[in-house]
């Protein structure tokens, strides 16, 4: 349970920090959302299904995220403005 609750404490700070970086208007709506998404699922129990269900979306979010991430996208150089962007046919399928 501990590197669990580890694993997600560490999900949850790269999830803050790729949205600080986010290109958006919303970024800091989006960043409030995390937080008070994570911070409604506090008691949750990791082992459930549902909750497992949640964790996989968050990580979905964190590639979404992370696709618009300029130090990721140029390779370690943000001045280099050779950009891949690989986006996934169905990112948040419907339940």
């Amino acid at each position: 349970m501990a590197s669990q609750s580890t694993e997600l404490i560490h999900l949850y700070r790269r999830l803050l920090r790729s949205c600080a970086t986010y290109p958006s208007k919303n970024r800091w709506g989006i960043y409030e959302a995390i937080r008070e998404e994570f911070r409604d699922n506090r008691a949750m129990n990791p082992d459930d299904s549902k909750t497992q269900k949640q964790i996989q979306v968050a990580y979905k979010g964190l590639g979404q995220l992370r696709m618009y991430d300029t130090v990721q996208l140029s390779k370690g150089n943000p001045e280099s403005p050779n950009w891949e962007v690989t986006l996934e046919q169905n990112p948040m399928p419907k339940p």
